[in-house]
């Protein structure tokens, strides 16, 4: 499967909106597109699902590794990749977009911001690709996407301006349709805030779609390869609404692939399902906490693990599973009762960044001293009983009290990191609730 990777000058400069718009072309034109997003976001992949109709594939090699980034793209299934980059191209430390594009390499479309330039977009596209070379990366910026470029003489001074080895792959047309809401975390999510389909065929319109499909380029195959793996006697229950709607994609696939699987709501006051396990991933709790404190499959949940149920929670999931949760306007809500915590929301974020935690001793998904990698993005914080039991130590990252992650009582465990399974945090969860049966 070729691909390519849409990567943007900056933060805020509109790589979603182009990423709609190109898978939006590419299907309009006839190709099977995967959509895939670098870096750990959830919200993103969200929009590129409501748009291709298949799950976004998660790339970020600190999560995954060089290799497991390489498997997971080759799991997706299409005639083309688009990969939308995480802020700007070089920006990140951990996983930059710059360095899935040379992990996979994959040909870098650069989205630039053409608002208010012309010639200046040339130069700005000209600087990113000479950067790479400066720093001695990889990098093949085959050319750019202007967008929020108008048409005519305005078009027409952008792609005159290129140098002839940066190819101009058309423009997204400002218009007010095109702008995706946001809230704390990041954008809303693509089932509440999915754009208008004339917008983005209009969009669509402005692009050369069959060059942006022919640059694109095959990556190299995983070391090791995809090999099925071994199914456990086991039952997952997993959270799945709009209070835990941070799941990637490959988490599913790997349950399924080992276990039996069961969604259910605890927003919508379904009962905890006939399972051995349950599985929290994050989400927006603090949305919805009316509706969790007053629908009662928590408080079941909670009277289930305290009769050793194993239950496994995901930031969001962290929340839930902590005696209760108090809004940003105070308004204090029961949550599950599990954890020896109370969570409280904030206006800022509290952390952000990719994460390495050590496990002090065996616990739901690790072995002792053994690393596993993740990332935090919330905005609430944990305090938690001066008795409480820590999983974890954090060799990178805030984790819940700066030192430590992983909340553990009973069988269960709740942590501020999301990981990824190829970390193999979840294999080792459903070995240890199979062993536990």
């Amino acid at each position: 499967m070729k691909g390519i990777v849409l990567g943007g000058v900056s933060s805020g400069v509109g790589k979603t909106v182009a990423a709609l718009s190109v898978i939006r072309a590419l299907e309009s034109a006839g190709y099977a597109v995967q959509p895939a997003k670098a870096g750990p976001d959830f919200i993103d992949p969200s929009h590129h699902e409501a748009v291709a109709g298949r799950p976004s594939r998660t790339l970020d090699c600190w999560l995954e590794g060089k290799d497991g980034l390489r498997r997971n793209y080759h799991r997706g299934e299409g005639d083309v990749c688009v990969v939308e980059g995480v802020m700007g191209l070089y920006d990140g430390d951990c996983s930059s977009t710059a360095l899935v594009a040379e992990a996979l390499e994959l040909p870098v479309v650069l989205v630039v911001d053409a608002n208010a330039g012309m010639e200046s977009v040339a130069a700005t596209a000209l600087g990113f690709r000479e950067y790479a070379e400066t720093i001695g990366r990889d990098i093949d910026v085959a050319g750019i996407v202007a967008q929020r470029a108008h048409g005519g003489r305005h078009e027409r001074g952008i792609r005159d301006a290129l140098p002839d080895d940066l190819e101009y792959f058309g423009r997204i047309p400002p218009s007010s349709d095109l702008e995706i809401p946001d809230r704390h975390l990041g954008l809303e999510m693509g089932a509440e805030a999915a754009l208008p389909t004339d917008a983005l065929r209009a969009a669509a319109d402005s692009l050369r779609i069959e060059r942006l499909a022919a640059v694109g380029s095959e990556p190299p195959a995983p070391e090791t390869p995809i090999e099925p793996a071994e199914s456990v006697d086991a039952t997952v229950a997993v959270a799945s609404d709009g209070a835990f709607c941070f799941r990637y994609p490959a988490t599913i696939d790997r349950f399924r692939e080992r276990a039996e699987v069961i969604s259910f709501s605890p927003v919508a006051g379904d009962p905890v399902p006939d399972c051995d396990a349950v599985y929290l991933p994050g989400g927006y709790p603090e949305l919805h906490a009316d509706e969790l404190e007053s629908a009662g499959t928590l408080t079941e949940l909670g009277d289930r693990a305290a009769e050793g149920l194993p239950v496994l929670g995901e930031c969001g999931g962290l929340m839930a599973m902590s005696r209760s949760l108090t809004t940003t306007d105070g308004e204090r809500h029961a949550m599950a009762g599990i954890l020896p915590s109370d969570v409280r929301m904030h206006d800022r974020y509290q952390a952000l960044d990719h994460v390495e935690l050590e496990a002090i001793g065996r616990t739901l998904t690790a072995n002792a001293g053994e690393r596993i990698r993740g990332h935090e993005f919330h905005y609430s914080s944990a305090a938690v009983d001066d008795d409480a039991r820590f999983a974890f130590e954090t060799v990178r990252g805030d984790g819940i009290d700066g030192d430590h992650d992983g909340l553990t009582e009973y069988l269960s465990l709740g942590t501020y990191v999301h990981v990824h399974p190829e970390s193999g945090a979840f294999d080792r969860f459903l070995e240890r609730v199979a062993t536990a049966n």
